[in-house]
């Protein structure tokens, strides 16, 4: 397949995503030969490990490919859509629970899908360069991929405010929220490759793994987002999405920088979209599994992509890239929470 390269090195499963032109943003045929080559991969007793790494110097993953995605629901192609959305996240499940250790590449941009397919991963890699972000809520979507499987184990205002920002963080910040384990300098991957395929070899990959990767690792500097957010938690801390905006907009106006820039990020984006992800990342801090997290994104995704929503924040990044979507409802106060609800209560009964 032109979009992915799956091979075999030593005892090493490599999945290299090759679709640098898009920054490898995922495909349902690329989400597909993932799937397809780790439920090989796990039988076969001859690969002991599997490394996930992206071709191009722009990064590993800038997500999904929601453009075909979007054109898709518009022209009423639900199965497919529905079936995009089960088939990540059911790679995402498959990566995070994988019996045998995956080791993850995050050089450059890790958004979204590129979030999912690697920071579910055991040994997670980042470099000076990486930068993640869960930009869904300037798009009309929600922050999905089960990052809410990793980002409870973070602070609630650390995690809120990534995920209603859709700000993009550094590697320090990224460790801070536990979307990354380390940081090596970018020249140290070219190395680092080939001993962790050979570390795949070793009596035990996953010592051999870990001692490879502490003795390339280095500073990953302060943590400036997540200490802003700590700064800000009685905010974070308020019963619902309209009410934490409110909150950063009153600190906003008493003269709180970060306060006003959190706000200018989170005020734009889509108010349903807002409130999903306020409710679904609870939810989660509940359920503290990523299989049920993985069952309530799926849901929500079927609720979200089909919303007219969807289709104009992607029009407005994506296509058309003039950056003034209009959402429907355009205020938080007129957005139907207890559709969000039902959606994840039902859900929830199903799980």
């Amino acid at each position: 397949m032109e979009d992915i390269s799956i091979s075999v090195e030593g005892g090493c499963g490599v999945v290299r995503l090759t679709r640098p032109k898009a920054i490898n943003a995922l495909s349902a045929e690329m989400i597909g030969a993932v799937r397809y080559a780790l439920d090989e991969w796990d039988e076969n007793e001859a690969v002991r490990a599997v490394l996930i790494e992206g071709e191009g110097e722009k990064g590993l993953c800038a997500g999904g490919d929601v453009r075909r995605t979007r054109d898709m629901a518009m022209a009423g192609e639900i199965r497919p859509v529905f079936s995009f959305f089960a088939d990540e996240y059911d790679m995402n499940g498959l990566i995070a629970t994988y019996r045998k250790p995956i080791v993850a590449f995050q050089h450059g941009i890790v958004m979204g899908g590129g979030i999912g397919i690697s920071s579910h991963a055991r040994y997670r890699i980042a470099t000076p360069t990486s930068r993640f972000a869960m930009p869904e809520g300037a798009i009309g979507f929600f922050c999905d991929v089960g990052v809410n499987a990793i980002l409870y184990k973070a602070s609630e205002a650390r995690a809120l405010a990534f995920l209603l920002s859709g700000q993009t963080v550094g590697a320090a910040d990224a460790i801070a929220l536990g979307l990354a384990d380390t940081v090596v300098p970018e020249k140290a991957l070219a190395g680092l490759r080939g001993r962790v395929i050979e570390a795949a070899q070793a009596g035990d990959p996953d010592t051999a793994i870990t001692a490879l990767i502490q003795s390339e690792s280095i500073d990953a500097g302060t943590a400036d987002f997540c200490a802003l957010s700590d700064s800000l938690a009685e905010i974070f801390a308020a019963p619902d999405a309209e009410k934490i905006v409110e909150g950063l907009l009153d600190w906003s106006e008493d003269g709180d920088p970060g306060a006003a820039a959190l706000h200018a990020s989170i005020a734009r984006h889509c108010p349903t979209s807002l409130a999903a992800i306020v409710l679904s990342h609870r939810q989660a801090r509940q359920k503290r599994d990523v299989r049920a997290i993985l069952e309530d994104d799926l849901a929500l995704a079927r609720y979200m992509a089909m919303r007219l929503d969807f289709a104009e924040g992607v029009r407005a990044v994506l296509v058309d890239k003039d950056k003034t979507p209009k959402w429907e409802p355009a205020r938080l106060a007129d957005v139907d929470i207890a559709a969000l609800e039902r959606v994840l209560g039902e859900a929830a009964a199903v799980g």
